[in-house]
């Protein structure tokens, strides 16, 4: 074997390394390896955010974890692990989702570097555009089996992660997943639109009742032998509050009674093995084998096969702990990685296999297929963290030409790994929405106070010359305010932290009539004394235009009430005196182009390494 050529650390990177601040996101496979790369460089301030838990599976390839860890969080070991070998190293874990709402703009703004190591395209999404709002670098990262990939990011300069479409998951019809389950997956599917129809946002396509307007319910192409139209859908929350969350009740409502409803439609029986109903009563019967269930190992528990009563058990327990957790909360999002969630849908996906007479997993399964987790190799994940701290030395040093999009490839079990990189960085797609060019607005706004309606008249309109403006909540898909008329007025006198708006939310601000679009940073602000304004709006003015306007057309917004305040910086600060108080607009829609993927040079590298 060729010995390689050693490569020393650009001086300019050397000195800034322990002077950067980064932050990793996932502690797993990657994150693991990238973590000792980096304790082993000289980065002296890291800092870790992962919501998972230590698995068994996990053991054999995130070397940072070992048999005793198991149940406990990923971040907080990790930590520990690399102290542990370098004690010299300042390293802060945050044991939770990066989608809570503390990490805003905010949080990314304080880090020279961000390195994504996540296994999830929402999670992904999210660092994605608050890095590129934060205008800090990412490097993202991720492999699948023996493939991998590692890409930069940054504002201007690449593509964003979502600037080419991707692949898009497996789904299924609905009236398969109310009505004639057949394979586990549609009873994975359902538990979670159970979920986000008890805990989560209302979506009516995730009603989880029976279809009765399933085709193959109709008799003759007529209507269905049943039509009594009794059965009570969940498609608001007022029956679920009216019983207070009762598991029992819940139960029965969705393994018993929808149970029987469909049922009475006979023509889904005819060539179907129909489901067995099962009440609350009768699931605390079915015990099953309880040898497993009292080994009291996480990872046991994890592996086995709950017995029914166990699933109800299950069921009743989380239905509690979720049930707290909402009372804070708008609405919760589903995340495999939180247990009482994870188990909820695990118990949930279980009893109904076993109504329709499909195989039960364990919840290591359930987790596999309802995250959508595809096993990692230890080699793959080791080359290609590698490459993530080789790229991060580039980035420090602004030299992001020599960090184009590179592949982790085997072409066959027995053949060499394969490393196939582009011969230049990949350029923003112009139509992406979320990194296309877009003037960018700092609002300081108190979040508790301001409502919906207020935001709307004083800030987009009077302030940032909006005549009709469509407002997305970026990441989370949910319509703030809308042009359409009557679509959003519900919002209108709820305070923006009502609608999850809160320091370091990112709107997406569209007037259709203008051809004027904004990206908006909220930061959370609050005035000390009663002459500071309410709110501060922090922008470069020749942006704040639509681009008519900017074309020579007037748009007839008024300046009067503009203050510049900072030239040195070109931004305008725009006061309020306190005496005068999931993915894009509705109302336009962007195509994204979609570039080949030619012109890649292959660096053959030997199984052996």
């Amino acid at each position: 074997m060729t010995q390689p050529v050693p490569h020393s650390i650009d001086p300019r990177a050397r000195e800034l390394i322990p002077k950067s601040k980064i932050l990793v996101v996932g502690a797993g496979g990657i994150g693991c390896e990238v973590l000792k790369n980096l304790a082993l460089s000289g980065f002296q301030d890291i800092e870790i955010i992962d919501l998972d838990t230590i698995d068994v599976s996990n053991l054999n390839r995130q070397f940072l974890f070992r048999k005793e860890h198991v149940g406990k969080p990923k971040a907080v070991v990790a930590r520990e692990s690399i102290l542990a070998n370098n004690p010299d190293v300042k390293i802060k874990a945050y044991h939770d989702s990066v989608l809570s709402s503390e990490y805003g703009l905010t949080f990314f703004t304080r880090f020279n570097l961000v390195l994504n190591a996540l296994d999830n395209r929402t999670a992904r999404n999210h660092v994605n555009r608050m890095c590129l709002a934060a205008d800090v670098p990412l490097i993202e990262s991720g492999t699948s089996g023996y493939s991998g990939q590692v890409e930069l990011i940054k504002k201007g300069v690449t593509q964003c992660y979502e600037c080419q479409p991707k692949p898009p998951q497996r789904t299924f019809p609905g009236c398969t997943i109310r009505n004639t389950p057949s394979e586990p997956v549609h009873c994975i599917v359902w538990s979670k639109h159970l979920f986000n129809q008890l805990f989560g946002e209302d979506d009516p396509d995730q009603d989880v009742s029976p279809d009765t307007e399933d085709p193959e319910a109709k008799v003759d192409g007529g209507n269905s032998l049943t039509e009594s139209g009794n059965i009570k859908r969940i498609s608001t929350r007022q029956w679920i509050q009216e019983i207070d969350y009762d598991p029992e009740k819940l139960f029965d409502k969705f393994f018993l009674d929808d149970i029987k409803y469909l049922l009475s439609m006979e023509n889904l029986w005819k060539k179907r093995t129909p489901p067995k109903p099962l009440s609350w009563k009768e699931a605390e019967t079915l015990v099953g084998d309880k040898k497993n269930e009292e080994t009291g190992s996480v990872g046991s528990i994890d592996m086995e096969v709950w017995s029914i009563a166990k699933c109800a058990e299950v069921f009743a327990d989380s239905v509690c702990v979720l049930k707290k957790e909402l009372a804070n909360k708008d609405f919760l999002v589903w995340d495999k990685d939180d247990k009482p969630a994870m188990d909820f849908v695990t118990a949930c996906a279980n009893i109904r296999s076993y109504i329709f007479l499909i195989p039960q997993n364990s919840k290591f399964q359930v987790k596999s297929i309802a995250g959508n987790i595809i096993p990692a190799i230890a080699t793959a994940n080791a080359i290609i963290a590698g490459l993530v701290v080789l790229y991060a030395f580039r980035v420090l040093i602004d030299e992001f030409e020599k960090c184009p999009s590179i592949y982790l490839r085997q072409k066959s079990v027995h053949s060499k790994f394969v490393l196939a990189a582009d011969k230049q960085l990949s350029k923003a797609n112009p139509n992406c929405y979320v990194c296309s060019p877009m003037p960018f607005v700092n609002v300081f706004v108190n979040v508790k106070n301001m409502t919906v309606k207020e935001f709307e008249s004083e800030v987009l309109k009077k302030h940032l010359n909006m005549v009709a403006p469509d407002v997305v909540l970026d990441g989370k898909g949910v319509v703030v305010i809308s042009s359409e008329e009557g679509e959003t007025e519900a919002n209108n006198d709820k305070f923006l932290s009502q609608l999850g708006i809160v320091d370091g939310s990112i709107l997406k601000c569209d007037d259709f009539l203008q051809n004027y679009e904004l990206t908006v940073a909220v930061n959370n602000y609050e005035a000390e004394t009663k002459e500071d304004p309410l709110f501060k709006v922090v922008a470069n003015p020749d942006e704040l235009k639509a681009k008519e306007a900017k074309n020579g057309k007037e748009n007839g917004a008024s300046e009067s009430n503009k203050e510049v305040e900072s030239e040195e910086d070109d931004l305008m600060v725009v006061d309020e005196m306190s005496d005068d108080p999931q993915e894009g607009s509705s109302s336009k829609k962007r195509k994204l182009n979609q570039e080949s993927d030619d012109d890649i040079v292959e660096v053959v590298i030997p199984t052996s390494m």
